[in-house]
C-alpha cells in the first residue's frame, strides 16, 4: 500500500457557530413518493417553528443508481408542495475531492482496512461462526475476516491482494476508532414530547463500509462530511435511520466535526401498519398529480391538524374523495 502523507484541512471545514439550521436531504434513485413528501412537511414545520433555514441537499454520490432527470424532478415536486429551501442546492456529485480527503484522514489515523470480502463469503462466514444474521446499529453484519489479515512482511495475502488489484472496500475498525475517540454520545430529541436524551455510541457495532468497491464513498462518510459543511445544527430524518446515528456520531469525532441534535420523525405506514416505501411501489408525487390530487389535499391527508404522527396512508381513492 502507498505511503499515506498526512491530509490537508477540508476544503470546506465547518463553522461551529450554532446557527439553528436544518435541511432535507432525498436521493435521485427514483421520483418522490408519498413517504418523502412526509418527511419533507416535517422538515419545513421544524424550520418554520424555529424561524431556522431549511437547506436542500441532492444526495447522488451513487452513481450507478441516481440520474439526472431524478434530481430534476425531486425540484418540481418540492415546488409543487409548495417547499422552499434557503440558498444554493448542495449536490453530493459535487463534492467527492472532500469525501475523498476525509477517507485519507480516516487511512492516516489507521481507523479502516481493506475489505476484500464479497457478499457471498461473508455471508457463509457468518453461518460459519454462527452469528447474528441481522443488521446492528443499520450496519449489516461482518465477521471481521479483512481485520484479522496480517500486515507484516511483503508476501501477506492483505498487500498480494492489493498488488493483484483485486476490489476491496474500506471498513472501519470501530474497535480502533473508539479506542481514539473514547466514549461518545449523541443528543436525541423525540419527537413527540420534545424531551432531549443523550444516547451512548453502541461500542459493538460491527465495522462498517466507509468507501464502497464500486463509488470508493459511503453514504456515511459523505453525509457526516455534508452536515458539518452546511452547518446543520438539527438532523430531522425517518426514524428508520435512527439505527446508523452512532456510526455518524463515530466518524464525526474521528474527523473532529461538530455533532447536530437528531429528531426522528415517525414513518408513513398504512391501514395495515406497513410502512409505504420505494420498495414496496409507494405511490409518488407524479401520480398523484397525473391523477388531479392536489398539495394541499395530500398534506392534509397526512398530518390533518398538523398532528404529530401523520395519519395512516389511505390511498388513492379515498385521497380523491377528500379533495372533492
Amino acid at each position: 500500500m502507498p505511503e499515506l502523507l498526512p491530509p490537508e484541512p477540508f476544503p470546506e471545514q465547518a463553522s461551529r457557530e450554532q446557527i439553528l439550521r436544518t435541511r432535507f436531504a432525498p436521493s435521485p434513485t427514483g421520483y418522490l413518493h408519498v413517504g418523502n413528501a412526509l418527511s419533507a412537511y416535517y422538515c419545513r414545520q421544524w424550520a418554520k417553528a424555529h424561524d431556522a433555514p431549511l437547506l436542500l441537499r441532492i444526495e447522488d454520490i451513487d452513481s450507478h443508481r441516481c440520474r439526472a432527470e431524478f434530481s430534476t424532478a425531486i425540484i418540481e415536486d418540492l415546488q409543487w408542495l409548495g417547499i422552499a429551501w434557503h440558498g444554493d442546492i448542495r449536490y453530493q456529485s459535487q463534492h467527492l475531492d472532500t469525501y475523498r480527503q476525509a477517507l485519507k484522514k480516516l487511512r492516516h489515523m489507521q481507523v479502516i482496512y481493506p475489505c476484500f470480502c464479497t457478499r457471498r463469503e461473508i455471508q457463509q462466514e457468518i453461518i460459519h461462526a454462527a452469528l447474528a444474521p441481522h443488521d446492528e446499529d443499520g450496519i449489516p453484519p461482518y465477521p471481521g475476516t479483512c481485520r484479522q489479515l496480517a500486515e507484516e512482511g511483503e508476501k501477506n495475502k492483505r498487500q498480494r491482494n492489493i498488488d493483484a488489484n483485486t476490489p476491496f472496500a474500506w471498513r472501519l475498525d470501530v474497535e480502533r476508532a473508539l479506542e481514539i475517540t473514547g466514549p461518545l454520545n449523541w443528543r436525541e430529541k423525540n419527537w413527540n414530547n420534545k424531551n432531549t436524551q443523550t444516547i451512548t455510541v453502541n461500542t459493538a457495532m460491527p465495522d462498517p463500509v466507509i468507501g464502497r468497491k464500486d463509488i470508493g464513498i459511503s453514504y456515511h462518510l459523505a453525509v457526516v462530511v455534508d452536515d458539518a459543511a452546511q452547518r446543520i445544527s438539527h438532523v430531522i430524518r425517518g426514524e428508520d435511520l435512527r439505527p446508523s446515528t452512532g456510526l455518524h456520531r463515530l466518524l464525526q469525532a474521528l474527523l473532529n466535526l461538530p455533532s447536530p441534535v437528531y429528531i426522528h420523525h415517525p414513518l408513513l405506514c398504512d391501514t395495515s401498519g406497513e410502512r409505504l416505501a420505494k420498495r414496496n411501489h409507494a405511490p409518488t408525487l407524479r401520480k398523484l398529480r397525473t391523477n388531479g390530487i392536489s398539495a394541499d389535499t395530500l398534506h392534509r391527508a397526512l398530518l390533518p391538524d398538523n398532528m404529530q404522527r401523520p395519519a395512516p396512508w389511505i390511498g388513492l381513492s379515498d385521497l380523491a374523495k377528500i379533495q372533492e
